[in-house]
């Protein structure tokens, strides 16, 4: 019987893969793509791409690094960590809860220094 390979991982080197995942996943949707389109362009399935994106230790790395190519083709695996990524970090920026209102001018009186 065939064993998931994530059960066959040491639980650091699973959550390596899922965050490897998590970040590719970021790209792409920084970039307003859908994995379906990424996924034909690689040459491999959607579900592949699903897998890649949930940190599955099953895909073969070829089928990551053309992925992450397809995504963006100047990152490699290493600056995947190393570099900011700028519609990542506006993406982040977006996410970023806001005041729903102004401070009133004796709040902004309270906490100017």
């Amino acid at each position: 019987m065939k064993k998931p390979q994530n059960s066959l991982l040491e639980p650091a080197s699973s959550a390596v893969l899922v965050d490897l995942g998590q970040r590719i996943q970021r790209l792409r949707v920084a970039r307003a793509l859908s994995q379906a389109e990424i996924a034909t362009r690689a040459g491999i399935a959607r579900s592949t791409a699903s897998r890649i994106e949930n940190g599955d230790a099953s895909v073969a790395i070829g089928q990551v690094i053309r992925y992450l190519k397809c995504i963006s083709a100047e990152l490699t695996l290493e600056t995947l960590y190393t570099k900011t990524d700028v519609p990542t970090a506006m993406l982040s920026a977006s996410e970023r809860r806001q005041r729903a209102r102004p401070l009133s001018p004796a709040a902004l009186k309270e906490i100017d220094f």
